[in-house]
């Protein structure tokens, strides 16, 4: 059977799977509504039979009292036929989207005279009365590296060696702590937010987008807003001997999951990375998230994209570092063209489900030691082999936690600003973790600093060197104790 053929297969058994999952909803909802007028018609007839004990027979031509309430209380179709759209309108009401919840059900037909469908839009519309807006520049934006699964081969010098070890233990983030920092989270009342939401969007006369504070976006009063990105999901070379996902696939359901090969040799495939687990959590709690938002993926190119080998040179052989080909001599059957192709597929599926791609520049640039030149031809690369993958982004993310500025806000005279604006960009994220927030919102462009939730970023934290996430989690409870009793500042011994 052909590749074609297979997706074709996992197509229609996914389809029947939710046509069975529809079927069986209407059964349980008919034997619902059986049992249900049942029970009416039992009420009915012991009605009847009291009101003849005491009246007597009625009188020919007199309408029978048992008739007129029947003809009050009928409805023809069963009460669980709507359960779907009520399932369909209770989620959209949990990520706050109250405005299509409602529209969701005055899609059905008659949805006036259904009891259960027009109490759902009054609970709704009271939920909605009910949230305030967000300030939108007290909202953090917090990120994270691919996390490791295996901390012990990851942070164990004799087998990454030593400057590695440092640095993954410097910037990554355990399974176990992510886990730990998502659920107390949302547990204190955090709920994901796009960056694009913080923000109005306009074109003014001459073309140019306009950008201002949102003040509509609404929220419970006990819920805060949160950003969230993710760097480097390419799967570099340099993480293999550490024990990290190779790439990310999708499962037979179409849900994006990791391929991992574990220590013992043998493949899996689940919820071994950010992306994948963080799309878990919240199918299990979308009141996490804001109308369906997850986070940010800020991508390089140099090693591919998700995992996959999509830089032109896995294709022309050429210029190729001792990683890159190191890894194509191990695959011999590599065929560039597919794994593009695969890479477009995964990307689609991770903006179905909810997040953005965002550049990180091709080559991981310190934007801040790069001529205007430099950044020119770097950013040509990442729109030649990434943007042709994951789509226009009009956001970047500055790798190394750099900046094209200092705090001020950005120049006229700035060249390196004129040209990212020239080539598109309007949202720039640097890193700055000595604040829980810090954002300036201008007419012409969007900057926010993030704060790092790795390794050393937890260290001190629960050493009282910073309060910094105490208002998000627990540090000292989260911090995986497979780590070394220390961790330094850039991974640096």
């Amino acid at each position: 059977m052909g590749k074609r053929e297979q997706e074709d297969e996992l197509l229609q058994k996914k389809k029947e799977r939710q046509r069975m999952k529809k079927k069986r909803r209407r059964q349980e909802g008919i034997i619902r509504a059986g049992v249900c007028i049942a029970a009416l018609a039992l009420v009915v007839g012991v009605t009847a039979l009291a009101t003849n004990l005491v009246v007597g027979e009625e009188k020919p031509g007199k309408k029978p009292e048992t008739e007129k309430s029947s003809a009050a209380v009928v409805e023809t179709e069963p009460a669980g036929e709507n359960a779907e759209i009520l399932e369909e309108a209770d989620r959209l009401a949990a990520g706050y989207d109250y405005d299509a919840a409602v529209a969701k059900i005055k899609s059905v037909n008659g949805y006036e005279q259904k009891t259960e469908l027009t109490q759902a839009i009054i609970r709704y519309t009271e939920a909605q009365k009910k949230c305030v807006p967000v300030d939108v520049d007290t909202v953090p934006h917090i990120f994270y590296h691919s996390l490791m699964n295996e901390p012990t081969i990851a942070l164990d010098a004799s087998i990454v060696g030593q400057g590695a070890a440092d640095g993954m233990n410097a910037w990554m983030t355990t399974v176990e702590e992510f886990d730990k920092i998502t659920q107390q989270m949302y547990d204190n009342g955090y709920v994901f937010v796009r960056l694009h939401d913080l923000v109005v969007e306009t074109t003014d006369e001459n073309g140019n987008k306009v950008f201002t504070k949102n003040e509509n976006l609404l929220l419970p009063p006990e819920k805060k807003a949160v950003v969230l990105s993710v760097d480097d999901l390419s799967y570099y070379h340099s993480y293999e001997a550490a024990s990290y996902p190779d790439k990310l696939v999708l499962d037979e359901n179409g849900d994006i999951k990791c391929h991992y090969i574990k220590p013992d040799g043998s493949e899996a495939v689940g919820d071994f990375d950010v992306v994948p687990r963080l799309n878990s959590f919240l199918e299990a709690h979308p009141d996490g998230a804001y109308r369906g938002a997850r986070g940010m993926i800020a991508l390089t190119g140099y090693d591919g994209v998700l995992g996959y080998r999509t830089d032109k040179a896995y294709k022309t052989r050429e210029n190729l570092t001792e990683d890159q080909s190191a890894w194509l001599t191990a695959h011999p059957d590599f065929d560039w063209d597919k794994d593009v192709e695969e890479a477009k597929k995964i990307a689609e599926a991770i903006k179905k489900s909810g997040w953005e791609f965002a550049s990180h520049t091709w080559g991981h640039l310190s934007v801040t030691n790069k001529t205007v030149d430099e950044l020119r031809a770097d950013n040509e690369k990442w729109v030649d082999t990434v943007q042709n993958i994951v789509g226009e982004t009009d956001i970047i993310i500055f790798a190394h936690g750099n900046d094209i500025g200092d705090w001020r806000d950005y120049s006229a005279d700035n060249e390196k600003f004129n040209y990212f604006k020239s080539a598109g960009y309007n949202f720039f994220c640097n890193v700055d973790g000595s604040v829980p927030y810090w954002i300036q919102i201008r007419e012409n462009y969007v900057r926010q600093g993030r704060i790092n939730l790795d390794g050393y970023m937890l260290y001190k934290a629960k050493q009282g060197m910073t309060e910094v996430t105490s208002g998000m989690f627990d540090a000292s409870g989260v911090y995986d104790s497979r780590r070394p009793d220390t961790v330094t500042a850039n991974g640096e011994s």
